[in-house]
Formats: C-alpha cells, structure tokens, sequence
C-alpha cells in the first residue's frame, strides 16, 4: 500500500505525509479521534465557520514543522532524517490528549490534569504499540531531549503549533485580524546554541505576530459570548456530575458516565489500562447526545442549561477591569432564584463569576529571541523598536459576571 499520500488543506494547499510511519499514526483509532472534536470548542456560536477540528490543526502543525526543519538544514544545520520525522510526530501528536470541547472542559471531565499530560501519556502508549518508534518522539515532546531547538518547535512562545493555529483560526472565523507571515517567520528562523532565534530582518514579522494573538484572543479566544457558552457546558458537566454521583440515572454514553460517575485523573490512567481507552472513546458528539436527552431531564437547572445551550439562548454577560460590586452580585442571586424558584444553594449553577486573562508575550521563562546583525541574541522585547511589543508583553486580566438574560436587575 502507497502511504505516501497527499492531502489538500484549506491554508497550505498540497500537504505530503512524509512516510509510512507517520501514515500509521494518522490512521490510528487515537488520532481518528481528533476529527471528532473541534478546534475551538463553542466558538461557531459566535463565529458559524469555526467548525474545523483538532485533526486539520494537527496535519497544519506537522506540516509547518517539516517546513521549518528544512529552512533549518538548508542553512547548514545538521538535522537527521529521524530527528526530522520524530519532530513531525512530536508536533502531530500535542493535541492528541484534548477531550470534547478542547480547552472549555479542560479539567472538567478529568480533575486536575492538562491535555498534554494526557497527550504524553498517549504517546507513550502508541510507543509501546510501534515497537519504541516513537521513543524520540516522546523525548522531543517531554523537553528531555538534548536539542533544544526541536521542543521549542514543538511548544514555546513562537511554535509551529500557534503558528498553525492562528492562520486557521483567522481563516475558518473569517477574522481577518489575525493574519501572520508565517512563511516568513519560518524563513527567518536560526539555531543559536542549540536554542531556536529570529533573524532580526524578521522582527516586523514577529510584531505582527505577537498583535494578531492578541488580537484574536479578544475576538476570537476570549469573546465573550464565547465565554458565556463554555461556563454553561462546564456547569451542565457539572450539574451532570453531581446528579449522576448522587445516584440518579442519567442517559449517557459508556464512556461519558464513567467520566461523571468517577472523579479520575492521569495518575488513574496509568493503574488501569481501560480508563485510556474510555477516554480515547470520547468526544464532542457524546456531549451533545447527552445535552440533548437531558434537555427533558427532571432536574430544573441541567434541563435549563442543556435546553440553553440547545437553542443558543445564551446567558448575558458582562466583562470588567474590576471585579463585580458584591451587592450587585447578591441582588441578582435573588432576583434568579426567584424567577426560578430555586434555593441559594442551586445559585452557582446560573450566576457565574471569574476572570480572563490576555497575555500575547510573556517575557519571563521561553522567550522569543532574535539575533541582530551582529550576532548578539536579545529578547524581542528589547530588540523592537515599537512601543507596542512591551505593551503586549503585560498581562491584561477581565472579570467576567454571567446570568440569564431573562433575569433583570
């Protein structure tokens, strides 16, 4: 069988999948999975083209990855065959731990773990399945790895995986704001003991890089109504949980109502070989099967906030610099329990509070690092001449008030 084959993608055009192995890895039921869920979560309720799936995203970043490891050899850097193919993996296999929704349930379903520990737990498990094919892989992945270089490609201030997800983000939400020149960074890119730097004829295109994320944060990652649907999918897991815990029967896929019914964590993946494969069985659609049985649930506040979410009858919400005014947020506790004849006890279901965070460039531990003229490497900070890059570089933090827009105060 011809493994060598060639996808067409919306961003790039012809993407090659460059061996066999890699072939199997996108074949495998593992990766599958990833056309199941969807790379923005809620956000097509804001942005309707925003459908496109942690897969595309995948198949992007590899493809970028192969790209920049080129540039890299062609400017006399020794890079191996399979140091090449391993970053490819490496980078293919980052989102692999993602369960439904993406980030929205991120430690919703399993407590206390992130999708890449998840995700390195996988890969080790495909590692075994390939005969240690994808030992490299891991090393690169884990940052245990002696070159630098071929993490940072994977995860760091300017990786292929953001990279990636700009451009398909801006394409598929139509935000045009969140244009880069990743062509150029990639051509742009240098290796400097062993750590990944720019060019310094490349820092316009870094400045236009660090604005577009923060631009698309606000417009499109943090968008407020955005945000609005995934505290109500995170409460609708959470009244979902509590029932389920307490007894009552819920409907449910298999796997969905392990993850309810048991508070589980990656220390549990590695004493119980099936809680991985439950876990690989899940994805966005086992979310909606539920929402949409539970719309006629009993329970008055899961029924409410499936059936919300159902039809998009999104709470309000109301975003600040200031956290909200305790009485405001008491008068309006009141005013939804009447309306709902609910107890105070049900209130953090319908009245949510919380903050954002907007951080485009952090300075501190992975930099972006350029490389002047003269051969000095310096944090892009200090090398842009723009105002604008030390203004990225702070934390902007919102705080954000939900309820339901039938509630007034």
């Amino acid at each position: 069988m011809n493994k060598k084959k060639i996808i067409n993608d919306p961003i790039y055009g012809f993407i090659t999948i460059p061996d066999d192995l890699i072939f199997d890895i996108i074949d495998h039921p593992y990766f599958q999975r990833l056309r199941r869920i969807k790379q923005l979560g809620l956000t097509d309720l804001v942005y309707p083209g925003a459908l496109h799936t942690r897969f595309h995203h995948a198949l992007g970043a590899m493809h970028l990855m192969g790209l920049a490891l080129t540039n890299l050899r062609s400017k006399g850097h020794e890079i191996s065959d399979k140091e090449l193919q391993a970053a490819q993996l490496a980078v293919l296999l980052h989102d692999v731990g993602h369960g439904p929704f993406s980030h929205a349930l991120e430690y919703t379903l399993l407590s206390n773990t992130s999708h890449e520990q998840v995700s390195s737990f996988i890969i080790s498990e495909l590692n075994k399945k390939f005969d240690g094919e994808l030992e490299l892989a891991l090393k690169i992945f884990e940052d245990t790895y002696e070159r630098k270089f071929l993490h940072q490609l994977v995860s760091s201030q300017l990786d292929t995986d953001r990279l990636d997800y700009l451009q398909r983000d801006c394409f598929f939400t139509g935000v045009s704001e969140g244009t880069i020149g990743a062509d150029r960074i990639i051509k742009m890119l240098e290796i400097v003991d062993d750590n990944l730097v720019v060019e310094e004829k490349g820092i316009y295109s870094i400045e236009n890089f660090l604005t577009a994320r923060r631009l698309m944060y606000w417009q499109v990652y943090l968008h407020k109504t955005t945000v609005s649907a995934e505290k109500m999918m995170i409460k609708v897991v959470e009244r979902a949980k509590y029932l389920v815990q307490k007894g009552e029967n819920l409907f449910g896929t298999e796997p969905l109502l392990l993850f309810l019914k048991n508070d589980i964590q990656i220390t549990n993946f590695k004493k119980d070989e099936s809680l991985l494969r439950s876990f690989i069985a899940l994805d966005d659609y086992d979310l909606w099967a539920g929402i949409k049985t539970w719309v006629s649930h009993r329970d008055k506040i899961l029924s409410f906030l499936s059936k919300s979410l159902l039809e998009r009858k999104l709470f309000k919400i109301e975003l600040s610099d200031k956290a909200p005014d305790k009485k405001k947020v008491r008068k309006l506790s009141d005013n939804v329990c009447a309306k709902f004849g609910i107890g105070d006890e049900y209130i953090d279901y319908l009245v949510l509070e919380g903050s954002l965070t907007n951080a485009a460039y952090i300075a501190k531990g992975e930099k972006i690092n350029i490389l002047t003229k003269k051969g000095q490497v310096i944090d892009v900070s200090d090398a842009s001449d723009l105002p604008s890059i030390k203004a990225i570089s702070k934390i902007v933090k919102k705080h954000y008030l939900c309820w339901p827009k039938n509630v007034y105060l």
